[in-house]
């Protein structure tokens, strides 16, 4: 019976090698990672009938840490926080060079933005000066890349940390003027501050000349059109900045396992549309924009079978 269902169904069963269980780490409640990462646990959960739980982080920092050291089996981060594990930079573990993450496949796009509300009378980086900032948990991707960029230009404020949640009812209560974030949009808690806050709410980001003051420093993004109605108080199109995310695991993994993963979320990712509109951009032509990170033998198999084109930098 073992065998026949194992025919009929390869992933059905778990193979030699394979874990029992396996957990997968996202970030704090109110962010894309929380609802992307559940959603995405389900569907390896059923697809492959491995259990697979949710572990809440502070985020891509912390997630890169958990996979280098073997507490997770499965994660998401960020290109530029990958890139300074990858490159021994990242602050949580200084000095120590992460090389044992490999990237599975990609998610979306995290563009950078900010809010506040309409009787605060912000509407641009630079009229932040002065103002206390939340910018998410302190080892998140915008609580890593959002205070070295207020610096970057000019802008002095006072930053605080916390959970993405927590930052906007903050925000709503007059504790912060501003919260600024990084997520797939529409953000959970952006758009969950728009409803309730009754004075409306302001959402901006970074001017093109801005942007182009950042770029040379930070390679790893790149422009970035937030689109019209992306929230009911945003009317007009937005530029920004953003980084592309990536589903990461340790190079140990089993290939055949890796390789399962990787074609049933990418096959299957209209089920994490339903969970994340964000997940729209989950697809195997997307790999390309991963430069630096290498993927996993078993993603390799996959995306060779399918014939689609990854920069040789990531391949070893």
């Amino acid at each position: 019976m073992t065998g026949l269902a194992t025919a009929l169904n390869p992933a059905a069963f778990a193979q030699a090698g394979w874990p029992s269980s396996m957990t997968l780490s996202t970030a704090s409640p109110g962010g894309a990672f929380a609802v992307y990462g559940q959603a995405w646990a389900t569907l390896v959960s059923e697809q492959l009938k491995i259990p697979t739980s949710t572990q809440q982080t502070q985020g891509p920092n912390q997630n890169l840490v958990l996979i280098e050291t073997k507490r997770v089996e499965l994660s998401m981060t960020t290109l530029g926080p990958a890139f300074e594990a990858w490159t021994g930079e990242l602050e949580l573990r200084k000095g120590v060079k992460h090389t044992s993450v490999r990237a599975l496949f990609p998610m979306y796009e995290t563009p950078f933005h900010i809010v506040t509300l309409k009787r605060a009378a912000i509407s641009s980086v630079s009229q932040l000066a002065g103002k206390t900032v939340g910018v998410g948990p302190q080892a998140g991707t915008p609580g890593t890349y959002f205070p070295r960029w207020f610096k970057e230009l000019g802008v002095n404020v006072t930053i605080r940390y916390g959970a993405a949640s927590d930052m906007a009812s903050q925000v709503a209560d007059g504790r912060l003027d501003a919260f600024a974030f990084a997520a797939g949009l529409p953000i959970p808690a952006f758009s969950e501050l728009e409803t309730t806050a009754q004075s409306g709410a302001t959402f901006f980001a970074f001017t093109r000349d801005e942007i182009e003051k950042l770029l040379p420093k930070n390679p790893f993004v790149s422009p970035f059109t937030i689109p019209a109605n992306t929230y009911k108080s945003m009317p007009e199109a937005q530029t920004t900045v953003a980084m592309w995310n990536f589903s990461i695991a340790h190079k140990d993994m089993p290939e055949d396992l890796a390789y399962e993963i990787t074609k049933q979320s990418l096959e299957n990712a209209n089920r994490l549309v339903t969970a994340i509109k964000a997940a729209e951009a989950t697809k195997p032509e997307n790999a390309i924009n991963n430069s630096f990170l290498t993927f996993h033998p078993g993603a390799v198999r996959y995306y060779k079978e399918k014939g689609v084109k990854l920069d040789p930098r990531a391949v070893a």
